[in-house]
């Protein structure tokens, strides 16, 4: 199952799943091995992009997110999900597992723990930070995503190395 929701969606998405936050560009590591404990754990697989360029104005009571831009010169962030959703679908195009895109806005850490929280999450799953010069100063700034993750919330977290150590599709635990 592949489906594209936009922030308001909750209502479609799947109950205690594991959730897999994924960024641009990063190694498919990272939504194989969600992918590996989502069947493990008999649940489905919500693949989330936070997008830092939007925050929410309000939220309808029914449940719909309106947004808006922190800066109108900011890159598209429908370009960003559909690159996101396409490399989660080449990711998982082997794989038994249901899963589904979603797009949520503001901060990363806050966005993905509050729709654990409303999905009653089994486990969060992210990737470490990309390497370089441009990443360590965000990371300064605005901290680590993990680490945010694992003082503001209960669930377990998988954190998937994203090193040059191994080969993006080299398994981390391969079976014996």
């Amino acid at each position: 199952m592949t489906e594209q929701h936009s922030a308001g969606d909750e209502k479609r998405l799947p109950r205690t799943p594991v959730i897999v936050g994924v960024i641009p560009g990063q190694s498919s590591r990272v939504i194989v091995e969600a992918a590996r404990y989502a069947s493990l754990l008999g649940v489905g697989l919500i693949v989330v992009h936070v997008d830092v360029t939007r925050f929410v104005t309000y939220e309808d009571p029914d449940g719909y997110v309106h947004t808006a831009p922190i800066d109108l010169g900011a890159v598209s962030s429908a370009a960003q999900f559909e690159e996101i959703r396409a490399a989660a679908a080449e990711a998982l195009a082997s794989s038994p597992v249901d899963w589904t895109a979603h797009q949520l806005v503001g901060d990363p850490a806050l966005a993905i723990k509050h729709l654990a929280d409303r999905l009653d999450a089994r486990l969060l799953v992210v990737g470490t930070r990309r390497r370089g010069l441009g990443e360590s100063i965000r990371e300064f700034f605005t901290g680590s995503v993990a680490a945010r993750l694992a003082h503001r919330q209960q669930r377990p977290i998988l954190v998937v190395p994203q090193g040059q150590a191994a080969a993006d599709d080299e398994d981390l635990w391969p079976e014996p």
